[in-house]
């Protein structure tokens, strides 16, 4: 069954509505992998807007886990990461807050009737206790979102997203009414591959490196009226 909205905005999560912290990562792939949290080393690029499962393999293989290792103990990593975050809820909520302005302005959304969902590389049970615990996920429709969980590569992610709004809605997500809001320069080139539209924040990249990879728009801090203003002009309502 169809319903009426304004459009459909698809959030980022880790940078765009909370910091970026790779704590959690840090201490799931250390017990995956039986190896010491100091002795994890992150790969210089493909860190910041990819997925879990991507970052882990590549992570693994740069602290020096063999390829077939690396890759066998993905499914591992689900439930290592699942307990860490359980652990880690208290003090997500002390280190990792959501941005300033972030939860009124999902409210605010919410309120001009668009629907909103996340695209993120975090696997969706991650991303699930994140937003829980910031208090973000009342407005946020999980069921039609796209997680790591759901594709490594995160060019699959809005495909999984429009299958799930097909399936709940009964009517196809149309790109030109879908807004992606993130922080990195691979949001922007997610959103472009499915004819998205997309706005990213100033939260960990500067608005110059931002402008090279040519969003539609480009935002300091969350501020709800801006926020909603842009959404519903790059929709259609505020023409």
């Amino acid at each position: 069954m169809g319903v009426e909205h304004a459009g459909l905005i698809v959030w980022d999560v880790d940078g765009t509505l909370i910091p970026a912290d790779l704590r959690w990562l840090r201490r799931a792939v250390a017990r995956t992998y039986a190896i010491e949290e100091a002795d994890v080393v992150f790969p210089a690029a493909r860190v910041h807007g990819y997925t879990d499962e991507s970052i882990v393999v590549d992570t693994a293989l740069a602290s020096g886990i063999a390829a077939e290792a690396a890759e066998r103990g993905v499914q591992r990593f689900h439930q290592e990461l699942d307990e860490v975050m359980a652990e880690g809820e208290a003090e997500l909520a002390r280190d990792q807050p959501a941005y300033p302005g972030v939860a009124e302005t999902i409210a605010g959304l919410d309120k001009h009737g668009f629907l909103q969902a996340v695209l993120t590389g975090n696997l969706r049970s991650a991303a699930a206790v994140k937003l829980r615990v910031n208090g973000l996920d009342r407005h946020l429709d999980l069921d039609i979102g796209g997680f790591g969980s759901d594709a490594r590569a995160r060019f699959d992610l809005p495909v999984v997203v429009a299958e799930r709004f097909l399936a709940k809605y009964g009517e196809p997500l149309d790109p030109a009414r879908t807004v992606v809001i993130g922080d990195a320069p691979n949001d922007i080139a997610c959103a472009r591959h499915a004819g998205f539209h997309v706005i990213v924040v100033t939260h960990r990249t500067s608005r110059e490196e931002l402008e090279q990879h040519s969003p539609d728009a480009i935002v300091d801090a969350m501020v709800p009226d801006d926020v909603v203003a842009l959404a519903n002009s790059l929709t259609g309502l505020g023409r």
